[in-house]
């Protein structure tokens, strides 16, 4: 906390007074000449909603940020406090924040006329000059622009008509800070109007006090697109109010998706020293948000929010922290067979159309998972032909002939060691990655064996049998072809 100082001792500093605009101005400005990023952790926006950002700011707009769930909305509101200075002084025993140079509440007013350049000046840290409000159907006036507190009045022997009995709301609470107003459609229409005069003139109206107070904040809203949601629409007069409307969007690579659930999902430093986590898992993880978000099951209007991989990875990583524990291990190494742990994690967050209900959320999560492995599959390998010549060899016909006289049992808690003895029993495995994936690491070597094993299945060339406790491949039938 910084030292409280009289307005005489703030003048003398030089300090001068500016809006909140200018302050973030400012620094946005230097922060940009320093060649310092602006703001960080916003994967895959630097070349689309970033230069949006900075020219809005520059304009001096409220912004309003349109896009589907999971795309950041509110994580660049908050973004937007680093851009503030560090320390704001106000009137001390302010409650909306007054700034001495120009005060606006008859509190400071009075205090200010009464001790003059002895007023004492307290501090405000740009943590604290962030206010921020999900809007749902029982909000009303008062709690966001104010009322009468009939207690004030009785307390201090007030009549009605003293500005003194006012309770301020919270966004006159937020004067000279950032006020994030999330999901604005479903503010009811008759609440959305009390916002009019707010953006525009800087007037506020309770119960029938026509103030004039000039508040100087900086408003952020946050929205899905209109067409999407039932719950209701921005009113057109507010949004043609607010400065700049901003569209986000989803990441437009698996690379970057893999920035951000790095960034965001909660790994501890212990977990993360003994659970391997091999590239292309990490990249199948991805794919599987990728697959929801082009899925004919999933509602694409609602979208796939970048929650579901973060969550996911979250539940990877818990699987393979349980079989440490089950099998008293050191260390462990994600397996294609742990994503079926993901699952809750994918039906949670998506929802589906008519033909998604009917299919059921477990199936079409499954679905999912089969879809993106077959992506990454195909990347590496050769696709897996419908249909195979008599007497002409394919890539995988050696791995079919082995399950004709073989299977594989895979258990969720066999050891590393014992896990991979497992798979490597299976030698025209280690032979089809000799051949197509010889570049990769161990660790990514390792992962292509499944999903080999995993992709067979899916193109019926093999079967897959599973439990709780573990994965059995064998022969579909159609390798008995090969045995002739």
């Amino acid at each position: 906390m910084k030292k409280e100082i009289t307005f005489k001792e703030l003048k003398d500093s030089g300090y001068t007074h500016k809006t909140i605009n200018q302050e973030i101005q400012a620094n946005l400005i230097a922060r940009i000449k320093a060649k310092e990023p602006v703001f960080e952790g916003l994967w895959g926006y630097e070349d689309t909603v970033v230069p949006q950002l900075k020219k809005a700011i520059l304009a001096g707009h409220h912004i309003n940020l349109l896009g589907l769930r999971g795309q950041a909305k509110t994580k660049i509101a908050r973004s937007m406090v680093n851009l503030l200075d560090e320390y704001m002084p106000v009137v001390k025993g302010s409650e909306i924040n007054d700034s001495p140079f120009q005060p606006i509440s008859k509190y400071a007013r009075d205090l200010i006329e009464e001790h003059g350049d002895e007023t004492m000046i307290s501090w405000v840290h740009r943590s604290d000059r962030f206010f921020e409000k999900l809007a749902t159907p029982d909000v009303n006036v008062a709690d966001l622009i104010g009322d009468i507190d009939p207690i004030k009045a009785a307390t201090l022997k007030l009549p009605y008509s003293d500005e003194r009995v006012l309770h301020y709301g919270m966004i006159p609470r937020a004067n000279r800070c950032i006020f994030v107003l999330n999901e604005l459609p479903d503010l009811q229409a008759r609440i959305q109007v009390a916002l009019f005069n707010i953006l525009q003139e800087g007037d506020i109206q309770i119960r029938g006090f026509q103030l004039r107070m000039p508040l100087d904040i900086q408003f952020v809203f946050t929205a899905n697109p209109e067409d999407y949601t039932n719950r209701g629409s921005i009113v057109t007069p507010l949004k043609d109010r607010i400065g700049s409307q901003i569209f986000t969007h989803y990441p437009k690579t698996i690379a970057l998706a893999r920035q951000i659930t790095a960034q965001e999902a909660l790994i501890s430093k212990e977990d993360k020293a003994q659970i391997q986590v091999p590239g292309l898992a990490k990249d199948l993880l991805e794919e599987v948000a990728f697959a929801a978000r082009d899925s004919e099951y999933v509602d694409a209007k609602s979208g796939v929010s970048a929650r579901l991989t973060i969550s996911a990875m979250e539940n990877l990583m818990a699987a393979a922290k349980l079989r440490l524990i089950e099998s008293d291990a050191e260390k462990t190494t994600v397996r294609l067979l742990d994503f079926l742990s993901i699952i809750p994690s994918v039906t949670g967050k998506i929802e589906l159309v008519y033909e998604g209900e009917q299919e059921g959320a477990d199936h079409v999560a499954k679905i999912l998972i089969d879809k993106a492995v077959i992506t990454q599959f195909e990347m590496i390998f050769p696709r897996i032909p419908k249909l195979e010549k008599e007497g002409i060899k394919a890539p995988y016909t050696d791995v079919i002939k082995w399950f004709n006289k073989n299977s594989l049992e895979l258990n969720f808690d066999d050891t590393d060691q014992e896990f991979y003895a497992k798979l490597n029993s299976v030698k025209p495995l280690s032979e089809i990655i000799g051949e197509y994936a010889d570049q990769l690491s161990p660790e990514d070597q390792n992962f292509c064996k499944e999903l080999i094993l995993w992709a067979l299945t899916i193109n019926n060339k093999l079967d897959k049998s599973e439990n709780e406790k573990a994965f059995t491949f064998d022969s579909a039938g159609i390798g008995k072809y090969y045995s002739s």
